[in-house]
C-alpha cells in the first residue's frame, strides 16, 4: 500500500501557483524595457525598426509613426507623484528605441515621418519654463540664487534632444522636406529656449543650432537676423538672458566661415549687435566669447579694429572698476591684431581713456 502510495505521489506535479517545485516550470519573468525600447505593453516591437518593417501587416512607416504618437504624451515632473510610473520609463525606452533606428537607418525618412518627427519635437521641447524651486526660505534662498537650476523633466527632455540632433545631422532626412516643417517658425521657437535656466539644455541647443544653421543653408540669414534681435532686446529691454554666452559661441564659429570680403550685413552684424553687448552689467559673464567674435572680424578685415576700438570707448565704464579691467582685457587683444593706420585715427581718444583708468 505504501509503495502505491508514494508512487501516485511522485506522479503527481506540484501546482505552479506556489513557489515552484523540482518538476514545476520557471515563473515567466515580467516584461522587462531594453536600450532599444524593445518589449513595452500594448505595442509589440521587440525586433529593431526595420526588422518588423513587415510584421503583421506593418510598414516601417507605421511602426515609426506609433511611436513618435507615444512620445508625444507629456508627464507632469514637478512633483514625486507618479515619479517610477512605468509610463515614464515606456517613453523614455521609446525615444532611445527611436534615437536608434535613426542612427542605423539606410532608407530616407517619409515626408509623414518627418512631419510627424517635427511635431513630436514641437510638443515637447516648446514648454513654459518651470518655476525655480529651491529649498529654504529667505538667506538660504537667496544664497543659491546664483546656482545653476536642472530642470526636473530632463529625464526626457534629454533624450528628445539627442534626438533633434539625429534628425538634423541624418543622411535619411531629406532637407528640403525637412525645411518644409522646420521651418522659420520653428527656429524662432527654439532660440527662445536658449533662455533656459538649465546649462544642459543650453548646451544642447548650442549644439543644435549649429548643425541647423549648418545644413539649412536657406534659413541662414533668418538665423541671423533672429539672433540679432535677441542681442537687442537684451540690451535695450531685458538686461537678462540665459543663453548670450551659448548663441555667441555659436556665432564664434559662423563668423569664421564668413568670406573675404565682408558683406555689409555682417559689419551691420558687428556694430548694431556684437558691439552693444558691451553696455549691460552682465557682460563678464559671456566676455571670453564676445571678445573672439570680435577679433574674428578683425582678422578677416583688419580696417573694423578702429570701429571696434571706438565701439569699446563708447560703452567704456565709469564707476564699475571690475568692468573696466575687463575691457583693458579686451583691449589688449584688439591692439595686437591693429594696424598702425586704423591705430592712429583712433589713439588721441583712446590715450585720453587710459590715462583716466
Amino acid at each position: 500500500m505504501w509503495k502505491q502510495f508514494l508512487g501516485k505521489l511522485s506522479g503527481k506535479s506540484p501546482k505552479s501557483g506556489g513557489g515552484g517545485g523540482w518538476g514545476s516550470p520557471p515563473p515567466k519573468s515580467p516584461t522587462s524595457y531594453d536600450v532599444n525600447g524593445r518589449q513595452w505593453d500594448s505595442m509589440r516591437a521587440s525586433p529593431p525598426l526595420a526588422a518588423i518593417a513587415g510584421a503583421e501587416g506593418e510598414t516601417r512607416e507605421d511602426v515609426f509613426l506609433r511611436k513618435l504618437n507615444v512620445c508625444c504624451v507629456l508627464f507632469d515632473f514637478s512633483n514625486d507623484r507618479g515619479r517610477d510610473s512605468p509610463e515614464r520609463e515606456r517613453k523614455r525606452q521609446v525615444l532611445m528605441s527611436l534615437v536608434d533606428c535613426l542612427g542605423t537607418a539606410e532608407e530616407p525618412l517619409t515626408e509623414a515621418m518627418v512631419s510627424a518627427c517635427v511635431r513630436m519635437f514641437a510638443i515637447n521641447l516648446f514648454r513654459v519654463f518651470p518655476p525655480k524651486v529651491r529649498p529654504g526660505t529667505g538667506a538660504a534662498a537667496e544664497a543659491d540664487e546664483d546656482d545653476p537650476f536642472f530642470d526636473p523633466s530632463w529625464y526626457h527632455l534629454q533624450v528628445v534632444y539627442e534626438l533633434l540632433l539625429r534628425f538634423v545631422t541624418s543622411p535619411v532626412v531629406d532637407v528640403k522636406v525637412a525645411r518644409k516643417y522646420m521651418d522659420n517658425s520653428f527656429i524662432s521657437r527654439l532660440l527662445d529656449l536658449l533662455d533656459s535656466d538649465d546649462p544642459r539644455e543650453r548646451d544642447c541647443l548650442k549644439t543644435v543650432l549649429h548643425r541647423i544653421y549648418g545644413k539649412f543653408m536657406g534659413n541662414r540669414p533668418f538665423i541671423r537676423k533672429a539672433v540679432s534681435n535677441i542681442f537687442y532686446r537684451f540690451v535695450s529691454e531685458a538686461d537678462r538672458h540665459n543663453g548670450i554666452a551659448e548663441l555667441l559661441e555659436v556665432f564664434g564659429s559662423v563668423i569664421s566661415g564668413f568670406a573675404k570680403p565682408l558683406k555689409e550685413e555682417h559689419k551691420l552684424f558687428l556694430w548694431k549687435a556684437l558691439i552693444p553687448l558691451h553696455k549691460p552689467k552682465t557682460v563678464g559673464m559671456y566676455l571670453p566669447q564676445l571678445t573672439y567674435c570680435i577679433t574674428q572680424f578683425i582678422d578677416k578685415e583688419p580696417k573694423l579694429s578702429g570701429t571696434v576700438i571706438r565701439g569699446l570707448l563708447k560703452y567704456w565704464p565709469v564707476t564699475n572698476s571690475q568692468k573696466e579691467m575687463m575691457f583693458l582685457g579686451e583691449l589688449e587683444e584688439v591692439l595686437e591684431l591693429t594696424e598702425m593706420p586704423e591705430f592712429q585715427k583712433c589713439m588721441v581718444p583712446l590715450f585720453r581713456r587710459v590715462a583716466h583708468c
